[in-house]
């Protein structure tokens, strides 16, 4: 929802994460406008609206450019 911010793509995720765990809001894959009919209907990919969830875990992958890959597990106290 940011657009790309190089190196700064990371950290605004991170901020993100742990804004979705200490407020326990899912925030929503945005620009999502057809369903496609292979869909699972059990799962929930929170398409546009941010949802109300208790969250214990936030996952933030960051894939720049030239290779610059990270990963971070963020947990709930």
């Amino acid at each position: 929802m940011t657009g790309h911010l190089l190196g700064a793509a990371g950290a605004i995720e991170a901020i993100a994460c742990i804004g979705a765990l200490q407020h326990n809001i899912v925030p929503p894959t945005i620009n999502h406008f057809t369903d496609d009919p292979e869909f699972d209907s059990n799962l929930n990919f929170t398409f546009n609206k941010a949802q109300q969830r208790d969250i214990q875990y936030a996952l933030s992958n960051t894939f720049g450019f030239g290779g610059h890959n990270a990963s971070i597990i963020l947990k709930k106290y």
